[in-house]
């Protein structure tokens, strides 16, 4: 039993001792390539530094129209933000008239803020300058591919219009389509002034679903419907605020942070060493496995790091340290009555788990407000709040409870002072 045991807790401190390795250092086998934690784990915008901005609708709309104008106009920004290959970007509506957009790791800043912004203006026009659609119109706008006149597919532009749209588009294409003259067929696709494209209409659009065909190239075809796609924003967009964050400070900010968390752990597992002895180890293993189970969680569901939030993973390892010290003390005192070690630690546990189960799930509702309501770095707050109490719960119930048991067939449970009694 007492071999048994002691090879249980070797392995387990082999494992660990590998993850944390692998953690922090990587891992390569053959072809195979593990990164670190650091070179895996997303980081937010205030350490991978980016563009954060607020814009203001600058309109008279109130009530459900405003809400309509709102909702369009992020939906918009969040086409335009895709065209600059920003990985998972934050756009929000924030109160009744405003969007916050932060874009981590954008390389151009000054350029993302005046695409982000810009109120474009995007008309469909008839070769007589009359306007027959605009922006608003336009539902969708998307490449496929379709045959050509001699069976080879071609990639075309396929856009869908609104109802108004739709009426609109009839109307005008059924004048053009009749024209005898090609340049009389034309209808101009115009944004901000420029004409982006020049169809000509074959026959009237009946279904509010024209098709624009005469591209030579894929990227040429996508090139035009993100034009369409990404057109005009439904109210003009006021610039209220706008922060750039270096990468170099991000980068600086974030190697302190986890200096500062490494100190924390350290200086833990110090004191839970010497004021606990044989459970202060298996408390530091706990929490070794629970920033492995944090860390890894986070990579794993792509949550991004951010500073509060390493302010909450700090948090929440002094939370699992307070679980470990209010079920070492039960045992500790249940002990001083003249338990053996291994009935002590069955009673320390069921004393403290009630006190510890209240504890948790406060602070568990807490971060979940915070994720739901927050936005930005209190998100990043709530979200490794969160996963930390749930892996604080993981190690110190169960983990704990496991490792200590073992101990105590291994020690034999004589030696009271190893429990630091």
């Amino acid at each position: 039993m007492r071999t048994r045991s002691i090879s249980i807790v070797a392995a387990i401190i082999i494992i660990v001792i590998f993850a944390s390795y692998i953690g922090m250092n990587g891992l390569v086998l053959g072809d195979k390539t593990i990164r670190s934690a650091k070179d895996s784990i997303e980081l937010g915008l205030d350490l991978a530094g980016g563009v954060y901005v607020v814009l203001e609708a600058n309109t008279e709309a109130t009530g459900d129209e405003l809400a309509q104008m709102m909702e369009e106009t992020k939906a918009i920004i969040g086409k335009r933000v895709d065209g600059l290959g920003v990985s998972e970007p934050n756009i929000a509506i924030e109160g009744e008239n405003r969007i916050r957009v932060e874009l981590a790791g954008v390389q151009a800043p000054d350029e993302a803020i005046d695409l982000i912004g810009k109120t474009a203006l995007l008309e469909f026009k008839t070769p007589a300058g009359d306007t027959v659609i605009t922006g608003k119109n336009v539902i969708n706008s998307q490449v496929l591919f379709q045959p050509n006149e001699y069976g080879v597919n071609e990639p075309v532009v396929s856009l869908e219009l609104n109802e108004e749209g739709r009426q609109s588009f009839f109307e005008a294409t059924s004048v053009l389509a009749a024209k005898t003259e090609t340049l009389d067929k034309i209808i101009y696709i115009v944004l901000d002034g420029e004409i982006i494209s020049n169809p000509m209409v074959l026959e009237p659009i009946i279904d509010g679903k024209p098709v624009i065909t005469g591209m030579y190239t894929l990227d040429e075809a996508n090139d035009l419907s993100n034009l369409i796609r990404a057109g005009a924003l439904p109210v003009e967009m006021v610039e209220l605020q706008t922060s750039v964050i270096g990468p170099t400070l991000g980068l600086e900010a974030f190697e302190k942070s986890i200096l500062a968390g490494g100190i924390v752990i350290a200086v833990i597992f110090a004191f839970m060493l010497l004021v606990y002895r044989v459970p202060g180890f298996v408390a530091s293993l706990a929490l070794t496995i629970y920033v492995l189970l944090v860390v890894g969680a986070m990579i794993l569901i792509g949550a991004k790091l951010t500073l509060p939030g390493i302010a909450g993973l700090v948090l929440s390892i002094g939370m699992a340290v307070d679980a470990n010290i209010l079920i070492f003390e039960r045992i500790r005192e249940e002990i001083l009555v003249g338990k053996t070690v291994r009935v002590s630690i069955d009673a320390g546990f069921k004393r403290a788990l009630r006190s510890i189960l209240d504890s948790n799930i406060t602070t568990l509702i807490a971060g979940a407000v915070l994720y739901f309501y927050g936005t930005g770095p209190i998100k990043g707050f709530g979200v490794t709040l969160t996963i930390g109490i749930v892996a604080s719960m993981i190690t110190a119930v169960f983990f704990t409870k496991y490792v200590l048991r073992l101990m105590a067939v291994i020690t034999g449970g004589k030696n009271l002072k190893l429990y630091g009694v």
